[in-house]
């Protein structure tokens, strides 16, 4: 008996030392897990981290441009109004002094009709004023609309004065 009980007792030790050994394994390869996950879960963080340091300066870079484009566009407003308030200014600065050209001949031509009686220069110099009048009128985007003699187009004429009917 004795021996079966050494011999249980050797079959025991020998099942504790492998239980033993099969813990240490258990123990290694948990360890090794909880290594493996440690540097997994670096490994995550830092990742997302770096995505988002990449997304956060890619959302910097295009809120910059999108700043720069607004200020341009703002600044192109600015000028073009600018630009079209000068051209107005000068186009009528133009235009008028196209009319004090004119008022000047009209004025010599005053002149001479009162200190010469040569007609003929005086017909001459109306027709030169008058081919310069309309001329003046065509560079300014007047056009003639022939009239005379045709029915009344209110898409075309504006009528000057109205005629009560009988």
């Amino acid at each position: 008996m004795k021996r079966n009980t050494n011999q249980h007792n050797d079959e025991f030790s020998g099942k504790s030392e492998n239980l033993n050994s099969e813990e240490k394994v258990q123990e290694a390869f948990n360890n090794e897990d909880n290594l493996t996950e440690e540097s997994l879960s670096e490994t995550e963080v830092e990742e997302p981290m770096q995505e988002v340091e990449k997304l956060q300066q890619e959302y910097d870079e295009l809120n910059d441009s999108y700043l720069r484009l607004n200020a341009e566009f703002d600044n192109f407003r600015k000028r073009t109004i600018k630009e079209k308030a000068d051209i107005i200014k000068s186009g009528g600065e133009r235009v008028l002094n196209n009319i004090i050209t004119l008022v000047d001949d009209f004025e010599r031509a005053l002149t001479a009709l009162h200190s010469s009686h040569d007609r003929d220069a005086m017909l001459e110099g109306m027709d030169l004023i008058y081919s310069k009048f309309l001329s003046f009128l065509k560079q300014n985007g007047v056009e003639e609309i022939e009239a005379l003699g045709l029915p009344f187009d209110s898409d075309k004429f504006e009528a000057v004065t109205t005629i009560p009917a009988k």
